[in-house]
């Protein structure tokens, strides 16, 4: 499987004893059939054993990078399956043998003899899920696609899949780094959020919590750290906090479950990051759980009782409620979330919802098979897969764009609008009226000129949020252009759009289709299909329709024609001179990098045998954690491992990224800046400019200062040689009477 190398070994290898270690594998085989006791039939103990003697049998000569047999992997995988995600028996057997059809001998066929129609399917569709990520663009669109049809047909391979990855983030420190950095990259880029949307909120967020843990190694330990330092405090706050509502709840007579729980590490960083603050300044650093024990008819009427009490006790902020009671997320989640005021003057949230609620915001979609009478959450569930099999439909997407078209469609959070007559409406976060016109029906987004949103004029581009009410204007002689793929961010929209643009493009390209033809005949050629490719290539285009399309537009005047060479009814383009390339680094692009060259040390000898560049968006200096991007016509990029693009490419154009390292060079300095918030107090800008150019010698490129009510925010641009000098600047500057904050920033604007 390819989240972990695996090589076959004995377990003398090791120095292990193989009895022993045999012992280890049934005692957690066992384990795995206690937890599975309640749901197992008459029969399943059989197929149960069956499918594990397979998978030990196959994976026998198999050891994990830890050192590990590797059943103790696919063990793992079924027990998540069950105790985490509360999946039954067929799932299990096929957590089991998840990866035997890819790294063993085993064959589909064989499990199919053995196990039937049903569990092969699944084990085939885990198998095509483990390819998506390591081939080129083309097939990695063809394979997500497969996947997806897959997920519409049976959940379970994507419920599965995510045990499987959730097993092997737990169990990455045994991995080298840019492994570690490309597995942790691609799950905080596709299968946390896809987590997220099955309504596994507490696997969704240890999957961001342990790919924050590679991808940002020093500010996961420093949060853990804090989070650690103030437990007992934290522990003692919230028994102060939940004291006075236990007696309410009591005396009110509820049969009820309170406690608090830490917020994650990621959530937490996230909030530092929005709000611009520090971990001390985070005031919801934990959150406070009622979970109510209510007949399912009686549900909402409690929880909006226990609000009621919680709100008498402490003051609510009223734009903190959020009701998902009454508006379900289409995953599936119900709660009621509010945010009062405690002791000590800090805000808390409080998290309302009854035991069946609990159980899908911790189990989501599993759970909801349990709950299918009275809920109205499958209904939710098929629209959504109902809203994929039609994403699917165009066949014409390239790979990265499908996996963004997803992300943004599928996979992002909710808002909730509702139409004129008041019917609601589920959309992901962004989007615009334009894109609510083609979720309502493709002939009316086609039509669109406007919208009215909450009875006022707006243009189709009005990004709409939660709780609006949109009405869209049409006209029959609008049609779409190519800006409003800018405009939109559901799946349907763009592909609806680009439909449109398709077969204008085809109308348009019928004329080219007779200019080709007319030259063609004037050097003595034909106009057929080789000959269309062959003038195609040598104006290296993708298509024939892209092809035509220019030349009806005047892009292309086809003057270069006289040039062929004409064969019978075959034309012949001339070869095109390739100018030499300095550095040639495009050739890094399509064949793979030799070992000897896998380690790229920037500034050090190898350093003036390849050109590179430093990523404007992240600023990397000496000391940063970075990685080297070989990147279409600009070369070698070297970016930073915390930079805001960098989950993107390397969860996605893993072939073209480069290891890389700085070697130790004190005589090049690097640009960087720091953003600085402080008391606006006299001399403030002086005392900053004497630490940087008096006592620490650092070069100044810019300085921009601006007084506000009593406050000053600042940005310094400075030249420094790396990340410790950089480090010691800032404790420096923080060290400075009324100074609040000293951030390095790394936008384009450095």
């Amino acid at each position: 499987m390819q989240d972990d190398d695996i090589k076959p070994v004995s377990a003398s290898t090791y120095n292990l004893n193989e009895e022993q270690e045999n012992k280890e594998i049934v005692r957690h085989y066992r384990a795995l059939l206690r937890a599975l006791r309640p749901k197992i039939k008459k029969g399943d103990k059989e197929l149960l054993r069956t499918a594990f003697e397979m998978a030990t049998n196959a994976h026998k000569t198999m050891r994990r990078k830890s050192g590990e047999p590797y059943i103790f992997h696919p063990i793992a995988v079924a027990m998540i399956c069950v105790e985490e995600i509360g999946l039954g028996v067929r799932s299990t057997i096929c957590g089991l043998l998840h990866d035997t059809v890819e790294d063993t001998d085993i064959t589909l066929d064989d499990i199919k003899g053995e196990f039937g129609n049903e569990i092969a399917k699944i084990v085939d569709g885990l198998t095509k899920i483990s390819t998506v990520m390591d081939t080129n663009s083309s097939q990695q669109a063809e394979n997500f696609k497969k996947i997806l049809l897959t997920l519409t047909d049976d959940p379970r391979v994507i419920l599965i899949k995510l045990a499987d990855r959730l097993h092997n983030m737990r169990t990455l420190d045994s991995m080298k780094q840019e492994k570690q950095l490309k597995i942790a990259s691609e799950t905080i880029w596709v299968y946390a959020p896809l987590a997220h949307r099955m309504g596994l909120y507490n696997i969704k967020t240890e999957l961001e919590d342990l790919s924050m843990k590679y991808l940002e190694a020093d500010t996961y330990k420093e949060i853990a750290k804090k989070l650690s330092e103030t437990k007992r405090e934290r522990t003692k706050y919230i028994n102060e906090f939940i004291r006075p509502l236990k007696d309410k709840l009591t005396q009110a007579g509820f049969n009820f479950e309170i406690y608090g729980r830490p917020k994650s590490i990621h959530s937490i960083w996230n909030k530092i990051k929005k709000k611009g603050v520090s971990f001390e300044e985070v005031y919801d650093l934990f959150a406070i759980r009622v979970i109510l024990d209510a007949p399912i008819d009686k549900e909402k009427e409690d929880c909006w009782k226990v609000y009621s009490l919680v709100t008498d006790e402490y003051l609510p902020s009223p734009e903190r409620l959020r009701d998902w009671l009454s508006n379900p997320k289409s995953n599936g989640y119900e709660a009621l979330h509010t945010t009062v005021m405690g002791p000590q003057g800090k805000w808390v949230e409080v998290q309302i919802r009854t035991k069946r609620m609990n159980e899908i915001a911790e189990k989501g979609l599993a759970a909801h098979f349990k709950y299918k009478e009275g809920s109205h959450s499958e209904d939710r569930f098929d629209k959504w897969f109902m809203q994929i099999r039609e994403a699917l439909g165009n066949q014409d997407e390239g790979g990265i764009d499908f996996l963004q078209d997803f992300k943004t469609s599928f996979l992002a959070e909710e808002i909730y609008v509702y139409t004129p007559k008041g019917e609601v409406k589920m959309l992901p976060t962004n989007s615009s009226a334009l894109d609510f016109a083609f979720y309502i029906h493709t002939a009316i987004g086609s039509k669109c000129i406007g919208a009215k949103v909450n009875h006022k004029l707006v243009p189709i581009s009005h990004k709409l949020r939660s709780g609006d009410q949109i009405e869209i204007i049409t006209s029959n002689k609008q049609k779409p252009s190519e800006d409003w793929l800018n405009s939109v961010v559901t799946a349907k929209a763009k592909n609806s759009i680009k439909d449109a643009l398709r077969e204008e493009k085809k109308v348009i390209a019928e004329e080219g289709k007779y200019t080709l033809q007319r030259k063609l005949e004037g050097i003595g050629g034909v106009y057929n299909p080789y000959n269309v490719d062959q003038v195609m290539n040598y104006y290296k285009l993708g298509s024939q329709l892209d092809l035509l399309y220019r030349i009806a537009t005047k892009s292309i005047d086809l003057k270069e024609l006289k040039m062929f060479t004409v064969l019978g009814d075959k034309v012949e383009a001339p070869k095109p001179v390739v100018a030499p390339v300095e550095h040639n680094l495009e050739h890094a692009i399509t064949r793979p990098i030799p070992k000897k060259d896998s380690e790229l040390i920037i500034f050090g000898e190898s350093s003036d045998q390849i050109q590179y560049s430093l990523a404007k968006c992240c600023n990397p200096i000496p000391g940063d954690d970075v990685f080297g991007f070989v990147s279409t016509g600009k070369g070698l990029i070297i970016h930073r491992t915390t930079c805001p693009n960098a989950t993107q490419l390397l969860a996605n154009y893993g072939h073209r990224v480069v290891k890389t390292k700085w070697a130790k060079n004190k005589e090049i300095s690097f640009l960087t800046g720091l953003s600085i918030i402080g008391l606006d107090d006299v001399g403030v800008v002086n005392k900053i400019t004497n630490i940087i150019s008096g006592e620490l010698k650092i070069n100044i490129a810019a300085l921009t200062i601006e007084s506000k009510d009593g406050l000053f925010q600042g940005t310094i641009k400075v030249y420094v040689h790396d990340k410790d000098e950089l480090a010691n600047l800032v404790d420096r500057i923080k060290s400075l009477h009324g100074i609040q904050q000293v951030n390095r920033f790394d936008t384009e604007t450095v």
